[in-house]
């Protein structure tokens, strides 16, 4: 998974879910999240914070105000996904497999050197997993 950095991340996906609390579980199973916070009450997430090595999303439960209008509500709209660079992502694979993710790619050998595949959530958000791992430090590749 994501190494530590020194340096504070500055993007943030944020998600909604109508089952914000189970999937805050499901996350941390199925991709390796650790709860950083989580804010509300009941079946309610007003926020939560989840965190993979330096880097975070942000996510609560989809409702009826306006962030959730301008955003829409989990599915398949299109459009939308978080790639997530990890070491291994064959183990990423299995992990996410085993946890119930819907594989929408399997595991595939991209030409430019990454290895990667796509899932989504139970809620139906795209994940991508892949070693092509950019860094800001360092400049782009030819």
């Amino acid at each position: 998974m994501p190494l530590s950095s020194t340096e504070a991340p500055c993007l943030y996906p944020a998600l909604r879910y109508a089952n914000a609390r189970a999937m805050i579980d499901w996350l941390q199973q199925a991709f390796g999240f650790t709860l950083h916070a989580c804010y509300g009450s009941g079946d309610i997430v007003e926020h939560a914070q989840l965190a993979l090595g330096s880097s975070m999303i942000m996510l609560g439960t989809a409702r009826d105000d306006n962030f959730c209008k301008i955003v829409g509500s989990p599915g398949s709209g299109g459009g939308k996904s978080i790639y997530i660079a990890v070491d291994d992502a064959d183990a990423a694979y299995e992990r996410a497999k085993a946890a119930g993710a819907k594989i929408e790619e399997e595991p595939v050998d991209r030409d430019y050197g990454s290895r990667e595949f796509i899932c989504r959530d139970p809620e139906g958000n795209i994940w991508a997993f892949g070693t092509y791992w950019p860094k800001a430090s360092e400049p782009a590749a030819p």
